[in-house]
This record gives structure tokens, C-alpha cells and sequence, in this order.
């Protein structure tokens, strides 16, 4: 097996299209002949972020709003997609100023993440939120998100809830925790 040789892409075509996904076939050929053809979700825009805004250096605001893909109400950290042309700490900034009410001073990306990288382009910007204050602006949300201070002290008894499942959120307060410990 030849070590980092991409497959050769033969055609790509769009399969499948909505408002919200566009599904691309891939027609591969790889370096010892195998032919197969691979389906993924598009990227649409510039990504997004997932902010972990600190309230200080233990409590995270997290927030419950309903998720269509579980239909439910879940609990999980603030985000949103970055919009076309805008710097990723705007996005995180403006996102938390719609989703929790505060504006941070200071923004770090912790991480870069995929969310299957088999399967979709997607990458969200993992973005640590800290010396907040106080600004809310409009966003999209169809309804007032209920906002929840939490320990990170207490992440063991989060992890254990029905209501909070969100693998990204869940990798987020470990970078964010780690990060925290080490400053």
C-alpha cells in the first residue's frame, strides 16, 4: 500500500440536493486498483463555531434549545455557522451575544474539529469565550434559549444527563477544562 497516496477521483457529480445539504458522489480509484464510489455532504459556507463561554474559570453557560434531530430539548454549548467572509472570533462573539446575552474580551480557538469526516466536509471552530460582559443582540432562533451556568467541576454529573448529548459539546468542555487547568 502506497503510504498517503490519495485516490484518484475519476468524476464527482451532485446526487442529491436540499436547502440545507448537498450530496456529492465520488468515483475513486485507489493506488491498488479497488474502485469504489464514496458519497458526501458538501460544505456549505465558511463552517462553524462552538463557543464555550466562561463565566470565570469554572462556570460555562450552557444553553437548552430544541433539537430537530432528536426532537427534543437538549442541552449544549452556544454556535452557529460562520456567515460568508466573516473572522471566525466574529462569528463566535456575535453567536454568544445572541445565544446567551454577553460579549467576551477574549477569544481563543481551542481546536478545529470534523464531525465525520467519512462522510462531510463540515469543521467547526472550537472557540474558548472569556471576561464576559453583558450584550445581547438579535439572533435566528425561533424562541429565547433558557440559559444555564455550570460547574466544570461538575462535568461528571453533566455527562451522566439524558439531555446532554452533543458529542462536540462534550469535547469542548474537556479542551476547555484542559486548557483552564493549564493556564
Amino acid at each position: 500500500m502506497s503510504e498517503n497516496k490519495k485516490p484518484t477521483i475519476h468524476q464527482k457529480h451532485i446526487v442529491a440536493s436540499s436547502r440545507l445539504f448537498t450530496v456529492e458522489q465520488l468515483d475513486l480509484e485507489f493506488a491498488n486498483g479497488a474502485k469504489r464510489q464514496y458519497e458526501r455532504l458538501l460544505r456549505r459556507g465558511d463552517g462553524a463555531v462552538l463557543i464555550v463561554p466562561m463565566m470565570d474559570d469554572d462556570t460555562v453557560l450552557l444553553v437548552r434549545e430544541y433539537c430537530g434531530g432528536t426532537g427534543r430539548y437538549e442541552l449544549g454549548l452556544p454556535k452557529g455557522k460562520v456567515e460568508s467572509g466573516e473572522e471566525i472570533l466574529h462569528a463566535a462573539n456575535r453567536e454568544i451575544m445572541e445565544e446567551v446575552g454577553y460579549q467576551a474580551a477574549q477569544l481563543n480557538i481551542l481546536k478545529v474539529m470534523s464531525l465525520a469526516p467519512q462522510y462531510m466536509q463540515h469543521q467547526t471552530h472550537i472557540v474558548l469565550a472569556q471576561q464576559l460582559t453583558p450584550r445581547w443582540e438579535p439572533g435566528d432562533e425561533p424562541e429565547e434559549l433558557e440559559v444555564i451556568p455550570w460547574s466544570l467541576t461538575q462535568l461528571d454529573v453533566l455527562l451522566v444527563r439524558d439531555d446532554f448529548t452533543e458529542a462536540r459539546s462534550i469535547a469542548a468542555l474537556y479542551l476547555a477544562r484542559d486548557y483552564l487547568s493549564n493556564s
